[in-house]
């Protein structure tokens, strides 16, 4: 296959891991990036090998110097797609671009349509459509083994230290610097559900709030930060326990320690926690996105889908009940139960591939950071546009059911799509 060329705009967490999958295959190479922070900027072009001049401060120095590259990679934060999508691909730029897509529907839209106007491929990163997982779901569906789908059932367990971390502490804590976090967390698996029915839903409704992050929950006698809080030890989310735990770990070290500090020593991280954003008590933050929140769907034909996103939950894979007129299917993200109706017989299928990974965006989100970059990479390599699951009218598609299942739940109102 031809090796693919790429840009990298973004180097943090998921631009690194793209780009370490394409390295690592041999099916693309990295020869540009484009990263506002000096050391993270030096870092990413000495692991890849980047020449100095090829090395941008941001995206729109990279898109002054030309086409670069065959594709790019945007893995920007959330509320800076737009604008270099856009750009980017009217230089021709076939584009990887992390979810969400954007913040906006607007913005999405004129993604989609710079996509379509410039003949480019453009795939958001919606992962879980890549796992060894979803294929063996979409084979069961597909080949009729529970007749046809009346109605799911679908968890995120998103982990209680996971949305201290990301959603209460961190950088998605915040509609007005992110998104709504159905938006910023869960349009993988709205984007996936819609991908197992095969089309949107025709109404949905959605209820949410933020019910325990917040001052009118802390406990008394609690201090602004953990290192200077009496009850820490005893805390679910106490900050010190979480980050001086990830020291040693390589893949913890990688993520969650890397959003905290640079550092590597039990000093770095008391230092981080003392006096950055991640030392905070999660009862004294400036967070407003959901900690849990449902969305009910209900399809052309009568068929059903509900959705749970929880913070009060291990971080594990999805939980996925699928409810058919002649069998029915119950998944962990790594094994399948499937009982037949027509025989009482039940079967259990294992659906992962030998180190797959974990449910996060640590450990590969099941294989699914590895199987996208690797059918993007083929995708450009052919021109062959099958080979992605997925293309930028769809991706805008299920980017518009969160949307409304967002206005929903703010309205307290059924939404017709």
């Amino acid at each position: 296959m031809t090796e693919v060329t790429l840009a990298v705009v973004g180097g943090g967490l998921r631009g690194l891991t793209y780009a370490r999958r394409a390295h690592a295959t041999g099916a693309g190479r990295v020869v540009a990036v484009a990263e506002p922070d000096p050391q993270r900027r030096a870092a990413f072009a000495a692991e890849f090998g980047i020449a100095p001049e090829l090395a941008h401060p941001g995206w729109k120095e990279l898109a002054a110097a030309g086409r670069l590259a065959d594709a790019a990679v945007i893995a920007t934060h959330d509320q800076l797609h737009t604008d270099p999508a856009v750009t980017l691909a009217g230089l021709g730029y076939h584009i990887l671009l992390e979810k969400p897509m954007a913040t906006t529907e607007r913005e999405a839209a004129r993604i989609a349509d710079a996509a379509r106007r410039n003949g480019i491929l453009l795939a958001v990163c919606h992962v879980l459509r890549y796992t060894p997982y979803t294929r063996v779901v979409r084979g069961l569906l597909d080949g009729g083994r529970i007749g046809r789908l009346i109605s799911v059932q679908h968890l995120e367990p998103v982990g209680w230290w996971h949305d201290a971390h990301s959603f209460v502490r961190g950088h998605w804590r915040r509609q007005d610097t992110s998104a709504p976090m159905l938006l910023a967390k869960a349009c993988h698996d709205i984007d996936w559900l819609v991908h197992l029915f095969g089309r949107p839903p025709a109404r949905i409704s959605s209820f949410g709030s933020l019910s325990h992050f917040h001052a009118g929950d802390a406990p008394e006698g609690a201090a602004e930060r953990c290192l200077d809080c009496p009850l820490e030890p005893s805390c679910p989310y106490s900050a010190p326990r979480l980050y001086l735990g990830c020291l040693g770990d390589p893949e913890s070290e990688f993520w969650p320690l890397s959003a905290v500090t640079p550092g590597r020593t039990e000093e770095d991280v008391l230092a981080a926690l003392r006096t950055g954003p991640y030392g905070r008590c999660v009862y004294a933050c400036d967070n407003d996105v959901v900690d849990h929140q449902e969305v009910v769907m209900e399809f052309d034909d009568g068929a059903t889908c509900s959705f749970t996103m929880s913070a009060f939950t291990p971080m594990e894979h999805r939980r996925t009940r699928l409810f058919g007129t002649h069998g029915y299917i119950d998944g962990d993200g790594t094994t399948l139960r499937l009982v037949d109706f027509r025989t009482g017989e039940e079967e259990l299928i294992r659906a992962d591939d030998a180190g797959a990974g974990g449910p996060s965006a640590a450990d590969g989100h099941g294989g699914g950071d590895e199987g996208l970059t690797d059918a993007f990479l083929a995708a450009v390599a052919s021109g062959d546009p099958s080979l992605l699951r997925s293309d930028a009218a769809e991706s805008l598609m299920t980017h518009r059911v969160v949307w409304a299942a967002e206005r929903a739940r703010l309205t307290g109102s059924v939404v017709t799509l």
